[in-house]
């Protein structure tokens, strides 16, 4: 390897550093030199907002923004399943299409890794493996959580859970706080429509908790949380 190769793959690797997706999560089962050739195979790109993100098979690390998953029924209507935030994984091990349709809900910053290089590491790396698999599972638990507080929470516990959930992944917090403040990504007919209520319910119930103190609302988007043990309270967990 030249001098100017050294360079550029240590400059590669520094940004590879600030990424919390490679440091800690998935990617922290891999050795050094399998980082530096993800690293080298790794391409960033940035994806507008409305925008529907290709289903070309490749894995992508989520490094800004929020992302929002849609399932299409026979009927023409849509439903929104499920949400990423960075720094969450994007891609199904083994499978080259995805059964859901994924549109940047802000703009979005990916890394994308070809499916050839992740799926040797993964023969190579049982504990990458392990890793994807607990990331599955995680999946799968929220989902198992949010069916239960679609089905049986009422509608003001619903619209606190889901406050709680986007603040939670937005803060991307990895310690107690008492409050936080944060940009809604969503707008109220997106929330009706991932909670199963109305747009005109879930405005009751916003302007509701506003009341009550639980958050604070600017410019119809940017929440405030002054206490998060109120807001948990107001989850019905």
């Amino acid at each position: 390897m030249t001098a100017r190769q050294d360079v550029q793959q240590a400059d590669v690797l520094a940004i590879c550093k600030s990424c919390e997706a490679r440091q800690g999560g998935l990617f922290g089962a891999l050795n050094a030199r399998q980082r530096a050739e993800l690293a080298q195979a790794s391409s960033n790109h940035e994806i507008l907002a409305g925008t529907e993100l290709p289903d070309d098979g490749t894995y992508s690390s989520l490094l800004s923004g929020v992302v929002k998953l849609t399932r299409n029924l026979s009927d023409g209507r849509q439903q929104i399943v499920g949400f990423y935030f960075a720094p969450d994984f994007l891609g199904r091990p083994f499978e080259a299409k995805r059964p859901v349709k994924a549109e940047a809900l802000t703009n979005v910053a990916l890394c994308s890794f070809p499916t050839t290089v992740i799926d040797r590491m993964i023969n190579e790396t049982p504990e990458l493996g392990h890793q994807l698999l607990k990331h599955a599972l995680s999946e799968l638990d929220e989902a198992r959580d949010w069916m239960a507080a679609l089905g049986r929470k009422t509608a003001s516990e619903k619209v606190a859970s889901f406050l709680l959930m986007v603040a939670r992944n937005l803060a991307a917090f990895k310690y107690p706080v008492d409050s936080m403040s944060f940009a809604l990504p969503l707008t109220r007919a997106d929330i009706a429509d991932f909670l199963g209520l109305t747009i005109e319910t879930v405005s009751r119930e916003l302007s509701r908790l506003r009341s009550e103190g639980a958050i604070r609302i600017a410019n119809k988007r940017q929440v405030s949380v002054p206490s998060i043990a109120q807001l948990e309270q107001r989850c019905g967990d």
